[in-house]
């Protein structure tokens, strides 16, 4: 199990270079385009949207394929979307082939975890889930913070050429170590649709929606925010990538660990940084030292809010983890667009030192959703023990009334 974790981490460490390294490059996006910072953020938040809107969908659409062969198609596309992105192709065409592989992206990933857990029991679960969501700080760490410096030593266009190049490695790993899956039996629409009328699991599908909006309320413009706020330059900004990201290693360990125990308490714990981080940012001012640390605890708190939304997710809907899975994707990516999109206005009406506020307000809201679950929880628990609590004693009566009658 633990060599197919580790297969599709090295896919997503692909996927993620190629979705989150445009954030690096977003400054020299709108330059080179003469656009505003937040209509080059379309690049992010459009990929995020089409996996929002289509992922489920998508997901128990291929439910009757081989998992190698869509895990390699859907690798093979980022591959064409890096090799077309470094011609620098008119913007239209840049938003449209970055649109192209988010259809298959949720695909890649829920088929990846499904792939790895299969078989697992609960504690394993967490920690193979947490070896392929891994993928996603250990991109964080090195290709993505890499790809934004090799922007600054050449071009943007430079970003793009290391992200194809990581993506084709990729796909030669999953095609030379990955053994053929083929599906046992395709997903029924009408018994996967089931969990969508479950309103626990609807509670942490919020949840999952406003913890993303959150952290990439911040994110989406973490280039932007670190030169115009903080006055560092492309190079430096790429070593701060690399700082987030490193701390995200760690953290993203940890976090499988802590969840194996209490997965609300480990969620809640990571996300109080979207209330933390914009306090310690504004008073760090333009100290370098004290921003470095900020950003070292920004990086470690933010790394673990994918597999959070896995987890939360489908610990509210243990049915049908794989559809659950990729609905996880989808709410996530909806939080990414709309926590992009709503900074996006705040920075253009009131500048980007805002954007930290506006993560605020969403993380206040994901800390709620949780608080929702868990006194709802309690009040099943509490109904189960009382109607458990009734079926005993009529058992009982049943019982002395027959030895009466005896």
């Amino acid at each position: 199990m633990k060599k197919i974790a580790y297969v599709g981490c090295l896919g997503l460490i692909g996927i993620i270079t190629t979705e989150f390294g445009i954030i690096g490059i977003l400054p020299q996006i709108a330059t080179h385009y003469h656009i505003s910072i937040d209509k080059a953020g379309v690049l992010l938040s459009a990929f995020a949207l089409v996996i929002a809107l289509t992922g489920p969908f998508m997901t128990l659409f291929t439910s009757g394929f081989d998992r190698k062969k869509i895990m390699l198609l859907s690798i093979g596309i980022f591959l064409l979307t890096g090799t077309v992105s470094a011609l620098a192709p008119p913007f239209w065409l840049l938003i449209v082939v970055r649109m192209l592989p988010a259809f298959l992206q949720p695909v890649f990933i829920s088929n990846a975890i499904a792939a790895a857990t299969a078989g697992a029991d609960k504690a394993t679960e967490y920690r193979l889930a947490g070896i392929v969501v891994g993928g996603i700080a250990v991109a964080m760490v090195t290709t993505v913070p890499f790809a934004t410096y090799m922007a600054g030593m050449f071009s943007w266009q430079a970003s793009f050429v290391v992200q194809a190049i990581v993506t084709a490695i990729a796909l030669a790993g999953i095609y030379k170590v990955l053994p053929a899956m083929p599906a046992q039996e395709r997903k029924s629409y009408g018994a996967q649709l089931k969990i969508l009328g479950n309103g626990r699991f609807l509670i942490s599908s919020a949840m999952n929606f406003f913890m993303i909006a959150a952290w990439f309320s911040t994110y989406s413009y973490f280039a932007d925010y670190l030169g115009k706020v903080k006055g560092m330059d492309t190079q430096t900004i790429s070593y701060m990538m690399f700082l987030f990201g490193i701390t995200g290693i760690l953290s993203n360990w940890l976090a499988g660990k802590m969840m194996s125990k209490n997965v609300p308490i480990t969620i809640a714990l990571f996300l109080s940084g979207t209330i933390l981080i914009p306090v310690m940012l504004y008073y760090s001012g333009a100290n370098t030292v004290p921003t470095m640390l900020v950003i070292a605890l920004w990086g470690f708190l933010y790394a673990p809010c994918f597999l959070s939304g896995f987890a939360y997710m489908t610990s509210a809907a243990p049915q049908a983890p794989e559809f659950a899975n990729s609905l996880a994707i989808s709410f996530g990516n909806l939080g990414v667009t709309v926590g992009t999109v709503v900074s996006g206005w705040f920075i253009a009406s009131m500048g980007v030192a805002q954007s930290p506020w506006v993560g605020m307000g969403f993380g206040v809201l994901a800390l709620l959703m949780i608080g929702w679950r868990s006194v709802n929880d309690r009040a099943l628990l509490g109904l189960t023990a009382v109607a458990k609590g009734k079926s005993a004693q009529v058992s009982s009566e049943k019982v002395a009334f027959c030895s009466e009658q005896g």
